[in-house]
């Protein structure tokens, strides 16, 4: 699990949608060890400054050395926790070693490096981040201001000569003016740039994890349309046949005493309808295994096929015509698929529901700028419709194919199915 964001202040800079995290618990382990080992450091090196004599024999004893030692390093453990405060406790605790002439020089330079350094990379309100530095920087040159002066107008013939336009004691101070920008600005510059590489990474990984959600959602989606798909090939397919089977049964149970013949010829038909139910479904089958999503005969079931489904309602005991008007234009596979699977859904419907005395009419007409599908029944009178999956899925090829679809009853009895899809711009020659 990442972690959370820092819970600092926000400026009116930073984006409250893009944090630096908070660090880890391996980061704040190294911390720990960091101001460990810097402690140590410390002491030894004002132990040695001690003896070296750095200040002379003005330095205090070592019990003082040992106690600025702990209070500058000890911070450091939680830098990351409280930058601010830890910058700004490793400024004073250097004011004061040498105001008090401490023999340490080194390690005091460090921690306030990283001092200055943890509060550019860890505080995500950046004009705080930025106040607090400026202040330090500012008290440091004010500080080395002061003591510059001091020096120059003190009394005494000890150190550098003073004498001429750029005397040796002018040299060493620029010197020490030089070091220190180049410390302090060095140390500002490192906190601004992990600051800003901190922020790219965090907005990577989070860009990671949007496209890998929205991985997961395409993937859903896709899966969701192709049982869609798979489920309205499948009613198609199978109510189509039922129905027929069903109508043939029916006939043959009424007339299997009287008239032998007429029976055995429905049960012909009703096994003729399984065998093509079969046929169909394993066609099905092969265009659902096949990648490019089309069996090699995908294009038997087409506009053309139109005549040979309103034949078999016909055979089926509703009887049907098949009316086409205007000029015939050659529209996409999908379009026509579309349109076969809604005029074999809504003759389904109305062998089904229409009665006995069912009779259906399907009418295509081109216009210059769609094609309407009408499929019209006579029959029994349908007070309401209960929307099932053969309406749904009538629904889902009209928007398919880019068009709109009207389903619902006749007020002087059966359904009326009108489906209008764009057909492409004729080219004149």
């Amino acid at each position: 699990m990442p972690p959370p964001p820092y819970r600092g202040e926000m400026s009116d800079t930073v984006s409250p949608r893009l944090l630096r995290p908070a660090p880890t618990a391996a980061e704040l382990r190294a911390d720990v060890w960091l101001a460990g080992a810097l402690m140590l450091a410390a002491i030894l090196s004002a132990a040695l400054g001690s003896i070296a004599g750095i200040y002379g024999d003005e330095t205090p004893g070592m019990e003082w050395s040992l106690l600025y030692g702990v209070a500058l390093t000890a911070p450091l453990a939680v830098r990351r926790r409280f930058p601010e405060a830890v910058a700004v406790a490793g400024a004073l605790a250097g004011f004061v070693a040498m105001g008090f002439q401490i023999p340490e020089l080194y390690v005091g330079n460090i921690v306030l490096f990283i001092g200055m350094y943890t509060v550019g990379a860890w505080v995500n309100d950046r004009r705080r981040a930025a106040l607090v530095r400026i202040g330090i920087i500012v008290g440091m040159f004010t500080w080395l201001l002061v003591t510059t002066f001091q020096s120059a107008t003190a009394d005494t013939e000890d150190g550098l000569s003073r004498a001429g336009l750029f005397s040796p004691f002018l040299a060493f101070m620029l010197m020490q003016f030089l070091v220190n920008a180049a410390f302090f600005g060095g140390a500002y510059y490192m906190g601004e740039r992990a600051y800003a590489s901190a922020l790219a990474s965090e907005a990577l990984r989070q860009r990671t994890l949007e496209l890998e959600r929205e991985r997961e959602v395409t993937a859903a989606q896709a899966v969701a349309l192709d049982r869609v798909r798979i489920a309205r090939e499948l009613h198609d397919v199978v109510a189509h046949h039922v129905s027929a089977m069903g109508v043939q049964a029916g006939a043959a149970r009424s007339v299997m005493e009287r008239d032998p013949d007429a029976a055995r010829a429905a049960l012909a038909a009703i096994e003729g309808e399984a065998r093509s139910a079969l046929d169909e479904l394993h066609h099905l089958l092969e265009t659902l295994r096949t990648p490019a999503g089309d069996s090699p005969d995908a294009s038997t079931v087409r506009l053309s096929g139109l005549a040979d489904l309103v034949e078999h309602a016909s055979d089926s005991g509703m009887p049907t015509t098949l009316t086409i008007v205007g000029e015939e234009v050659e529209l996409p596979d999908t379009v026509q698929v579309n349109i076969y699977g809604v005029t074999q859904e809504a003759l389904t419907n109305a062998r089904r529901h229409g009665g006995p005395d069912a009779a259906a009419d399907v009418r295509v007409r081109f216009t210059a700028d769609d094609l309407e599908l009408e499929i019209a029944n006579e029959g029994r009178v349908t007070p309401a419709i209960r929307p099932g999956l053969g309406i749904v899925g009538m629904r889902e090829r009209a928007a398919a194919s880019g068009g709109t679809i009207e389903v619902g009853p006749r007020a002087r009895g059966g359904f009326l199915v009108r489906m209008r899809v764009p057909v492409p711009s004729r080219v004149t020659a």
